[in-house]
């Protein structure tokens, strides 16, 4: 099976903006479309993706007994962590900015009582619950929560490897009884959940995730011609979907196809969605994700202050340089924070693992002298 699934990369850049459209939307007008009502489904989407990707990399190691828990933990951490510090010290830095020179922050920015959430990352598990600071942090979160139970997730899926179809059902049943059961426990939906509840909202979708890589490496798609065709269809039935006002169950449920189908555009050796561009700026999409919101902050502010615009929408013009100016920030925070970070967490190994290694070689050295 290929290691490098090129179009599920590019596919999360497509997520992040579709979120970013979502957060930016009320900047232009209060008339929102349908498909852009639902950006907070990107996501789930997200969600689904690492339950794959993480399926895809570990479970065999997993089930060979060849996986190493810290290790994998540590690997995780660095993947996240510094860009949500650097992130969060940001928007200290943003607020502090912003009291000097006489602009309002807001109260639902500076929250100190969720600072020691955010630090842990356990923002999105109850303990966070004024949320403030950098808001999509609140997913990392709770990404962090399904890293900690992902040999839980392993379990389950290795002993289901066999029977791919009976685990992509049992995630889809997943699906349909939490978006269900949530609601009418909570009175709002699953979906919606962010710093209260947003640990579960990720269970059903890393579960399916972990479920669609079982069925894509028992049944690989073969014919760049059929996973083209495959994921066309699925690109469509989930337009059509949230079009149409299905309920989030069904999107979730076909976010499934559509990795499924897209990852079968790497085994039949298809290079749609394989651009170097496309796979780049979907590399950079978790810095775009990540530094959204404090953009959006200072674009706006800036705007409304320096141009004495009133309050309310931009101009179109004005709207569009904050959409695609995100990217550039997103770049700026992935090659001095993101990639820099995460290359020196990984090269040093966990530290408590080097400090045994270290002990353990002084050890042997002081042995064999004697």
């Amino acid at each position: 099976m290929p290691q490098n699934l090129k179009a599920l990369t590019s596919l999360r850049f497509i997520a992040a903006m579709w979120v970013v459209s979502f957060d930016y939307w009320h900047d232009l007008t209060a008339v929102t479309p349908r498909l852009v009502s639902k950006g907070y489904l990107g996501v789930e989407l997200f969600f689904v993706l690492s339950g794959f990707i993480l399926s895809h990399v570990y479970l065999q190691g997993f089930g060979e007994r060849k996986f190493r828990y810290a290790d994998f933990l540590w690997a995780r951490l660095a993947r996240v962590y510094p860009v949500h510090l650097a992130t969060l010290l940001g928007m200290g830095a943003l607020i502090a900015g912003a009291t000097l020179l006489g602009v309002e922050a807001g109260g639902k920015v500076l929250v100190w009582s969720s600072l020691p959430a955010q630090f842990t990352l356990t923002q999105a598990w109850g303990l966070g619950l004024q949320g403030g600071w950098n808001h999509p942090s609140w997913s990392i979160s709770a990404e962090w929560f399904a890293y900690l139970t992902f040999p839980v997730f392993a379990w389950a899926a290795w002993r289901l490897r066999h029977r791919p179809g009976v685990a992509v059902l049992l995630a889809l049943v997943l699906v349909a009884a939490l978006e269900t059961g949530f609601e009418r426990f909570a009175g709002f939906p699953l979906t919606q959940a962010t710093i209260a509840w947003g640990a579960l909202r990720i269970v059903p979708c890393f579960a399916l995730g972990c479920a669609v890589y079982l069925l894509w490496s028992a049944h690989p798609i073969r014919r760049p011609a059929l996973a083209i065709a495959v994921a066309a269809v699925s690109l469509g039935t989930i337009l059509l979907a949230l079009q149409s006002g299905a309920p989030d169950a069904v999107a979730i449920g076909l976010f499934g196809g559509l990795i499924f189908s897209l990852a079968g555009l790497a085994s039949a050796g298809s290079r749609l969605l394989t651009a170097a561009p496309l796979v780049y700026l979907g590399e950079v999409s978790f810095a775009v994700y990540m530094v959204c919101i404090p953009w959006q902050l200072v674009f706006v502010k800036a705007a409304h202050r320096g141009l004495g615009l009133p309050d309310g929408p931009l101009p179109l013009p004005l709207w569009l340089a904050l959409v695609v100016g995100v990217v550039p920030a997103a770049m700026v925070l992935h090659h001095l924070v993101e990639r820099p970070a995460r290359d020196a967490m990984r090269r040093h190994g966990v530290p408590f693992q080097r400090d045994r290694t270290r002990l353990g070689a002084r050890s042997a050295a002081v042995a064999a002298g004697n």
